[in-house]
């Protein structure tokens, strides 16, 4: 019998399979998408964020613990557990070594990114290159990887994992690790989570899905169905305003628009709804993807002009172009009169002082509303370019509760063998909103924790057997 068995395929699968085998445990991991695809949302991030006390190799300065918890309770609203978010801070202080000797390697910041120059550790070779080491890494120590092997549910008895169905195939071991990611891809779920809204729309339907088509919720909801204690809002995730050309599923972190903060952002109505300059962009791209599903047909437009252009990342696609305003109301097809009203007014209410776009500066907007509270300058020097935007879900919060030990909960009882971590359990740090990098510092601290404790309990269970059989 195979000691840990662990179901997923992404960064937090991999730390637990990887500390499970350190351990001493013999382990199986089981990925639902084919080789190809491996990696859950993970293939699509890029980096860490990192708590430290004191510059460290490819990070600036410093990022204490107290000042991560701030900008976490603030993203959150307070929706969050305060023990469990500084167990995932402390945690990814001192994660990087253990990556490096797994084969990843990490890189100072492109310029485009210098707003987490100080709080975040980037990949060299973004996400896809981490979860290739893993993989590399998890292979030599002898770790068994099958692919295409989405499980269909559990055997469980009074909250002990027995065994594990792939298809017709059931598999058991001595303990399990949950790391299947949320429900993202699964688009009757989200339909059903966010419902109908007062205009008749269903905002679901016109949601595009930034990471993998392999994240359906089947063992979610199973263990939903199972009696496990449950986290979390299931409107609720990582859900950022992309580009609305980009694919249903896969689309990754290119697709992301990250001139909103230089700009305004404009609804179907040509109405602007929501403070573009409110904090710094890692800070707050997160929300733009919630205010955007909340529009009328769940699509918005970012307006910016030449002056932008330099200051932030490129996206992909070029930009709808245009020489003045109006040709670009209507090639956007939003209401000229409109659309003009509402840029007419927020370049009169521009309060411009020093400009800088790396702190937050003094160009504010006055008796406009919404306000602009940081880089308000005129959008007043052509060409203009416009970025039609759609709601882009990278990974949803609803979970299973834990504790510290990362042990799947019945009743508040903590099962012995059967552990979960990732997306499966970010609710209980992340009740909403997001700040870069921190998906992955869940994903890591976690992940470690639940490998650990289950090569701990297969291992103890192993020592019962033997001593069974030796009596």
């Amino acid at each position: 019998m195979i000691d840990v068995l662990v179901i997923g395929g992404g960064n937090a699968a991999l730390c637990a399979a990887l500390m499970a085998r350190e351990a001493g445990a013999s382990v199986l991991m089981l990925e639902a998408a084919p080789k190809e695809w491996r990696g859950g949302n993970s293939q699509h991030t890029r980096n860490l964020r990192c708590m430290h006390d004191a510059p460290q190799d490819v990070l600036v300065d410093a990022y204490p613990e107290e000042e991560y918890w701030q900008d976490l309770l603030k993203v959150t609203g307070g929706i969050t557990n305060e023990h469990l978010a500084r167990l995932v801070i402390r945690a990814s202080s001192t994660c990087r070594d253990w990556m490096r000797k797994h084969g990843v390697n990490f890189q100072p910041p492109l310029s485009g990114a210098l707003h987490v120059a100080r709080t975040n550790a980037f990949f060299m070779g973004g996400g896809k290159a981490l979860v290739n080491a893993y993989y590399r890494s998890a292979e030599a120590l002898g770790v068994q990887i099958r692919y295409e092997s989405p499980v269909d549910s559990l055997e469980l008895d009074n909250g002990r994992f027995v065994a594990a169905r792939v298809g017709n195939e059931r598999i058991t071991a001595r303990a399990c690790v949950l790391a299947a990611g949320g429900f993202e891809s699964n688009r009757e779920w989200l339909r059903e989570a966010w419902g109908q809204n007062e205009r008749g729309e269903w905002p679901a339907d016109n949601f595009l899905i930034r990471g993998t088509r392999f994240n359906q919720g089947v063992l979610l909801k199973f263990m939903m169905n199972a009696g496990a204690d449950i986290i979390g809002d299931p409107s609720q995730s990582h859900c950022v305003a992309i580009d609305a050309r980009a694919p249903l599923y896969d689309g990754g972190i290119c697709t992301r628009i990250d001139c909103v903060s230089l700009g305004v952002v404009v609804n179907r109505e040509a109405k602007r709804f929501y403070d573009e300059g409110e904090d710094f962009w890692p800070k707050r791209y997160a929300i733009w993807g919630r205010l955007t599903a909340m529009q009328p047909g769940q699509i918005a437009y970012s307006i910016i002009d030449s002056k932008a252009i330099g200051r932030f990342m490129p996206p992909v696609f070029p930009g709808v172009k245009a020489d003045t305003l109006p040709e670009l109301a209507s090639k956007l097809g939003l209401d000229e009169a409109q659309f003009m009203q509402t840029m007419n007014e927020y370049n009169a209410s521009c309060r411009v002082g020093t400009f800088d776009h790396t702190s937050l500066d003094d160009c504010h907007t006055e008796g406009v509303t919404p306000a602009k509270t940081h880089w308000a300058r005129p959008i007043d020097t052509g060409p203009f370019y416009g970025y039609a935007l759609r709601p882009g879900i990278t990974f949803t919060y609803l979970g299973l509760k834990v504790d510290e030990t990362a042990a799947v909960r019945f009743n508040d009882k903590p099962s012995d063998n059967l552990f979960v971590a990732g997306e499966m359990m970010a609710g209980n740090v992340l009740g909403k909103g997001y700040t870069a990098g921190v998906g992955m510092s869940i994903g890591t601290a976690f992940g470690r924790i639940a490998g650990t404790r289950a090569a701990q309990a297969a291992l103890a269970q192993r020592a019962v057997g033997a001593q069974r059989e030796a009596a």
